[in-house]
């Protein structure tokens, strides 16, 4: 299994419009048969972080290095990597077998009859054996997509890399070939780069979420680290679904707690232990909604809400509320449901408060209440 590392990798385009910085000095590593997943909004980096992987796209500096050799500089075919594309880019007048088959004949010495094993062999595991003989357009988009794989795999490659490529299939195809995808890659044992901008497909899929903005990797960290405990404020709100709420508060200490409070209104408090604020007067404080709770009044710390619209979603609902000045989303079970213009009573769990830096948006409390138990790690990589 492939180890994978960029090492202050940078993309720089100069044209008519100026000098942008796509990716910004990027260090990031993969061990051996980890599933990686790369995720941001439009414009973040990741989709040319994988075309410089890949080759599609040039290095302006820093290395590329799978098992410890250097490719930045290599050819697309001499790096030992198989991508798979969004459009799922297949021959339109070859066959299945035909597509898996090609790269195979082209880029090995292995003859027909082992091309064609190994072709056989891939179908089996990715179950699309009667598929074979089937040109792309007698397929559907789930077909063409495990076609598409089934090429990227059958090459035997120390790296994958996939660029959305599940983003053409409608939603129920797309939860099942997540799970089908990820199946593969453990059975594989194979390193792998995903791209995407679905945050449910991150989540699910990656042993470990980089997350990016602006060219630059926020934060590197297991999906349950990456959502508990954030690094930043984006990170925390670019994670969940919906967003987690933020807002500005004042920071006003009372006995044993501190109270975050905006325009004469404690939204929460928390022990003083929780966290070292050290004569900060102002924070931006981050409820998520699923740790929003609603009674008929607010608990103690709590406060009054009044509700703009429920949204019924099956196994949970999404409450959007009104407080002062502030727009907040709960996410409450089923049986909770009022009635748009009624008064609820929210209170959330002292150690469910998050708190960042208004200046510099960094987190300075996450999930807990030790606040030894938190620091400002560094990004992490695996060991």
């Amino acid at each position: 299994m492939a180890t994978l590392e960029l090492n202050g990798v940078t993309k720089i385009y100069d044209d008519a419009q100026g000098r942008e910085t796509a990716v910004d000095s990027l260090d990031l590593s993969a061990a051996g048969g980890e599933f990686v997943v790369l995720v941001g909004p439009s414009g973040c980096g990741k989709s040319t972080t994988l075309r410089m992987l890949a080759g599609l796209e040039t290095v302006t500096s820093g290395t590329i290095e799978i098992d410890g050799r250097e490719v930045q500089d290599l050819a697309p075919s001499e790096r030992s990597i198989a991508m798979v594309f969004q459009s799922y880019a297949l021959y339109t007048k070859m066959t299945a077998r035909e597509n898996m088959a090609y790269g195979l004949k082209h880029s090995t010495d292995l003859d027909e009859r082992e091309r064609g094993r190994r072709v056989e062999e891939i179908a089996e595991l990715l179950d699309i054996v009667d598929l074979l003989d089937d040109v792309p357009a007698e397929m559907s988009g789930g077909q063409k997509q495990r076609v598409a794989l089934g090429r990227a795999i059958v090459r035997d490659p120390s790296v994958f890399l996939l660029d959305e490529p599940l983003s053409n299939l409608d939603a129920k195809l797309r939860a099942r070939m997540r799970t089908e995808l990820k199946r593969i890659q453990t059975d594989l044992g194979v390193t792998t780069v995903y791209v995407t901008h679905d945050q449910t497909e991150a989540m699910t899929m990656a042993d470990r979420i980089a997350v990016m903005d602006d060219g630059e990797l926020q934060q590197v960290d297991p999906p349950e680290t990456a959502y508990d405990h954030p690094t930043n404020e984006f990170v925390a709100t670019f994670l969940g679904s919906p967003a987690m709420n933020t807002f500005d508060a004042t920071v006003e200490a009372a006995d044993d707690e501190l109270a975050l409070r905006r325009d004469g209104t404690t939204f929460a408090t928390i022990p003083a232990h929780a966290v070292s604020l050290d004569d900060v007067e102002a924070v931006r404080v981050g409820l998520r909604p699923e740790d929003l709770r609603l009674d008929d009044a607010p608990g103690e710390g709590g406060f009054e809400a009044a509700v703009t619209v429920s949204e019924y979603q099956g196994n949970d609902n999404f409450v959007h509320l009104s407080a002062d000045d502030l727009t907040l989303t709960a996410r409450v079970p089923p049986s909770v449901y009022p009635s748009p213009g009624e008064t609820v009573g929210v209170s959330v769990d002292p150690a469910d408060v998050y708190l960042f830096d208004p200046t510099s948006g960094a987190a300075l409390k996450t999930r807990g209440l030790d606040a030894r138990s938190f620091e400002r790690r560094p990004v992490s990589t695996p060991e």
